[in-house]
């Protein structure tokens, strides 16, 4: 099965790309990479788990609950600031399609991202 995310290349798998994260068997190494998993699991209704495990303690809400009525159609990711193995911050600025009952929509954003304990946890949105 291919990967939700899009993979960091196209036609990624999804056990070689975000299944470990959203397993709990990995932590994603890169900013880009939590956001790619956050995403994937936005679409497999992983929030459970994996979104609120992921979003830092000081800015998650007490539901991060999915929307059962939204299909989640692609993401493109348009830029990344920092967010490497090696920093303590990142941003990712990303494009995500998705379809509720109103139609088909994008979602643009520029998502911080914080290292706490060594992981990458994602912050907030911040304003465009």
């Amino acid at each position: 099965m291919i990967c939700p995310c899009s993979g960091m290349t196209p036609g990624t798998d999804y056990d070689d790309c975000c299944r470990p994260a959203l397993d709990g068997e990995s932590w994603p190494t890169t900013a880009e990479a939590l956001m790619r998993s956050r995403y994937t699991a936005f679409v497999r209704g992983n929030e459970d788990h994996h979104l609120f495990r992921t979003w830092h303690a000081k800015t998650r809400p007490d539901d991060v609950g999915v929307d059962d009525a939204t299909t989640w159609l692609g993401l493109e990711i348009v830029s990344t600031t920092d967010g490497g193995p090696d920093d303590a911050t990142g941003t990712v600025h990303f494009r995500a399609r998705f379809r509720d009952h109103l139609g088909e929509h994008v979602l643009e954003e520029n998502s911080s991202f914080v290292r706490r304990a060594g992981r990458w946890m994602y912050f907030e949105a911040l304003d465009n």
